[in-house]
């Protein structure tokens, strides 16, 4: 399975002029549209290229497009194929405009998606900004992302391989308690005194209030889940020590 596409243009240039066409660019075509499996996407790259050639689009977005299908494994040689043969039936003059383009993506040094990258191409929501506020509570790299501060507040919280927190407590006097729907790749939750349970995207946890527990990533997995925090009255968060690196690494 090819990895997922999430596409953000949209709303960061549009989202605020006009929401809809953000919606319809970033969840509809680059979200359902690109997304679907009957055609693989290199395929589906070609024929945007195509597409946009044919109608003597020459600008920015066929470079954006023409970069895409070289992400997804068109070589050169097939890109100068796909032109030359596009030239016959678009335009002899279409295709010397695309051929500057497309001389320019495949002679630019890109370079390799990092494993953040990578591993954001698989998740849906946003992987964030490093969480320097709570780094103190983890072991390992961690980052945070809002994901609702109406109404309830949700973050979405991701773990590096091996990244953990810390032991901790969410007390109240009544309610409170915290919920985790995991969201990608795979990782743990420990209460005290019971084994730990590994999780994978869908799995939900409920953390009652007053209990000492734990989450974070599998050894070889970024990991991440959307964190929840539940009403309750008197609530606060104590931190406590550290997972021990010998209980951890039992773990597979």
């Amino acid at each position: 399975m090819s990895k997922k596409i999430v596409q953000t243009a949209g709303r960061q240039q549009l989202g605020e002029f006009a929401p809809e066409f953000a919606h319809f660019n970033d969840d509809v075509l680059f979200g359902e549209n690109w997304n679907n499996q009957d055609i693989d996407v290199k395929t589906r790259s070609i024929i945007t290229v195509v597409a946009l050639m044919s109608q003597g689009i020459t600008d920015s977005s066929l470079k954006y497009h023409i970069a895409n299908a070289k992400n997804h494994g068109v070589t050169q040689k097939e890109m100068a194929a796909v032109i030359t043969h596009v030239a016959f039936y678009a335009g002899w003059p279409k295709a010397w405009a695309v051929f500057n383009l497309a001389k320019e993506v495949y002679n630019e040094q890109i370079p390799e998606m990092t494993d953040k990258d990578r591993y954001q191409n698989t998740i849906f929501f946003p992987i964030g900004a490093p969480n320097d506020a709570y780094a103190q509570y983890f072991d390992g790299q961690s980052y945070l992302a809002p994901v609702s501060k109406e109404q309830i507040s949700i973050f979405n919280v991701t773990f590096e391989p091996g990244c953990r927190n810390h032991w901790h407590v969410h007390h109240a006097t009544s309610g409170g308690g915290q919920m985790l729907i995991c969201v990608g790749g795979r990782g743990y939750y420990q209460e005290e005194g019971k084994a730990a349970r590994e999780l994978h995207p869908g799995d939900v946890v409920n953390i009652p209030a007053n209990v000492k527990h734990w989450h974070g990533a599998a050894k070889d997995s970024w990991f991440s889940h959307l964190a929840i925090e539940i009403d309750g009255e008197n609530t606060s968060n104590e931190w406590l020590e550290a997972v021990s690196a010998e209980d951890y690494n039992k773990l597979k």
